[in-house]
Order: structure tokens, then sequence, then C-alpha cells
């Protein structure tokens, strides 16, 4: 996001709930916080590091981890209709006239039921309004397993597990069509990243992490181009728009 907008591309950001049922980081919420309410905030503040210009929700609830009671809860987006969903998305696509939309990979990235669904919705809404690339941001999942095992013989503390990451988290890496360069702005994402207080920790692994490991872990984005034909290979999202 930083990227494209530095770029001068108007960039729109569209949540489904506000994460009012994630789990919260030790101490950080204040007596009788919502942590809806924060989570806004957080994302909020982490848009405005990244350049974005407009922050809009569908107004969905939280669903919570893949088996939880919140899935089935009334207004959670897991239960959602898809299509109603998409109507929604489709409005703003169409509003903000998008020539990209950015959605999860069909596994959330990693299972979560809302991250599921947005795939789900937001393939739908790009067909709905005639976005002209819609693409699945994933991670490289032989990459990140190649990265903790390095990690873990380096003697680094708090890797997780390699064995963690299976076929559920992301994609591999012959399934992606695009790989964007944003070493260039890694301290927008470090700093998008910590402004989501109450659900990483400035001690987590990831905000830890030396720059070094930082620029490997992160420097690279990855998508893949709904519909490319095969052997299709980007490193821009805006490659082949007028």
């Amino acid at each position: 996001m930083a990227k494209a907008a530095a770029e001068g591309h108007r960039v729109v950001l569209v949540t489904a709930t506000r994460g009012e049922h994630g789990e919260v980081v030790e101490g950080v919420l204040g007596p009788g916080e919502a942590l809806g309410e924060r989570r806004v905030q957080e994302l909020e503040d982490a848009a405005k590091v990244l350049g974005v210009e407009r922050v809009e929700f569908l107004g969905y609830t939280d669903s919570g981890m893949m088996g939880t009671p919140e899935n089935e809860a009334p207004g959670s987006f897991w239960s959602a209709d898809v299509e109603d969903a998409a109507r929604k998305l489709a409005a703003l696509l169409t509003e903000e006239r998008a020539d990209v939309l950015t959605v999860y990979d069909p596994n959330g990235n990693y299972g979560h039921p809302d991250h599921i669904q947005v795939h789900r919705v937001g393939v739908r809404a790009g067909e709905m309004a005639g976005t002209a690339k819609v693409y699945e941001a994933t991670v490289n999942r032989d990459h990140i397993r190649d990265l903790m095992a390095r990690a873990k013989e380096m003697g680094v503390p708090d890797v997780p597990d390699v064995e963690g990451v299976d076929d559920t988290m992301g994609m591999p890496a012959d399934a992606i069509t695009t790989r964007v360069d944003v070493r260039a702005f890694l301290d927008a994402k470090r700093r998008a990243m910590a402004a989501h207080a109450s659900q990483i920790a400035e001690t987590s692994f990831f905000l830890a992490m030396s720059p070094e490991a930082f620029e490997q872990t992160w420097g690279t984005e990855w998508f893949i181009l709904r519909g490319a034909p095969h052997g299709t290979q980007e490193d821009d999202l805006f490659q082949g728009l007028a």
C-alpha cells in the first residue's frame, strides 16, 4: 500500500470487521476500553502511515477463529451471505472506479474464517464491478519455511515452528504470479505493524527481528493475479493498466 500511494495511486482500505474477538496483547487495553474501538483506531493510525486515503468498514462482526461459537453468531462475517456482502464491496469499487483489488488467497493466508470470507466476497465483488485486475495477496510458503528453518539454526529466540507452516498457509512459490519489491518502504511497514499494538507487541518475533531479517521476511510481497495465463510473471500490480 505504501508503495502504491508513493507512486501516486489512490489507495482505499476496506475491512469487513473491527476485529473485536481477536487475541489481545496483555496490558494494552485501558479500563473499560472496547477492543473493537481500539482496533479501529489502530487501523486508522496504520493507514495514515501507509498513505491510505480512505478507510471503510463493511459492518460485520469478527467471526473469531475457525470452530469457535463466534463463527455462527448473528452478524458475523463468516455467516454473511456472500452475494449481499459482495454487493456492498462492489458498490465501493464502482464508486472509486478501482482498477486493482487485492483480497486474500483461498486459505485466508492461514485459515482464518474472516480471511477466507474476504477471498470469497472479494472475488465476487470484483466480478460484479468489472474490476480490471483482482489479486490474491498471499505469502510464499516455501520462502517462509526456509527463513524459519535458518532462524532456528542461528538460535533466534521465539521462532514459530516451521512444521506449523503447513499446506493451509500461503501458497507454493510456483503458484505466485506477482512479486513486488517493497524494500524501500520497510520503515513504513514496520511502523504500520507496530500501530496494531493490541495485536502485536514490540517484543514479538516479527517486530523484534533485526533489520536484515525484517527485510528478508517482509521485503517482498506476493500475489496471484486471478485469470492470468500460465507462466505470468509480474513485479507491479499496475502492470498493463493505462
